[in-house]
C-alpha cells in the first residue's frame, strides 16, 4: 500500500515546470486567435495562418497531454501515439516528395501504421510505470 501523500500527489493536476504562468493556455489562445484570423482574411496568407494556428494550439494540447500522462495523472497514451504517427507520416510524405517528385497515397499511410502500434504500447508501458501500475487513468475510473 502506498503512503498517502504520495497517493494524492498522483490525484493531483501536475504543475508545469514554469510554474503558474499560463503558457500552454496562451499557446493555444493563441492558436485560436490565429484560427479566426486566418478564416476571416482568406487567400493565401489566410491558409498559412490557419495552419500556424492549427499547429500552436495543437502543440499547447499535446504539451498538456505529455505533461499529465508521463506524470502518472491520466493516461493519454493514444493521442501521444497518433501524434508520433502524424508526424512520421508528414515526414515520409515530404521525404518522398524531396527525393521523388511525388508521393504513393500508401507510403505515408504505411509509415504511420507502423509508428501507432510501437508507440502505444510503449506509452501504456511508461503510464503504467508512472501510475504505479494503473493501465488508465479516466475521472473516478481506474484500470
Amino acid at each position: 500500500m502506498e503512503p498517502a501523500a504520495r497517493r494524492t500527489a498522483r490525484d493531483e493536476r501536475p504543475q508545469a515546470p514554469w510554474g503558474s504562468f499560463p503558457l500552454t493556455e496562451l499557446t493555444i489562445f493563441v492558436g485560436l486567435v490565429m484560427l479566426i484570423v486566418g478564416f476571416a482574411s482568406g487567400g493565401v496568407s489566410g491558409r498559412l495562418t490557419i495552419a500556424v494556428g492549427i499547429v500552436l494550439a495543437a502543440l499547447g494540447g499535446l504539451e498538456l497531454a505529455i505533461r499529465e500522462h508521463f506524470r502518472g495523472y491520466r493516461s493519454h497514451s493514444a493521442l501521444l501515439a497518433l501524434a508520433c504517427a502524424i508526424f512520421a507520416a508528414a515526414l515520409a510524405y515530404a521525404l518522398a516528395i524531396v527525393l521523388f517528385g511525388s508521393v504513393v497515397p500508401l507510403v505515408p499511410v504505411a509509415t504511420a501504421i507502423v509508428v501507432f502500434v510501437p508507440v502505444l504500447v510503449a506509452m501504456r508501458n511508461a503510464f503504467k510505470r508512472a501510475s504505479g501500475g494503473l493501465s488508465f487513468r479516466i475521472g473516478r475510473l481506474r484500470g
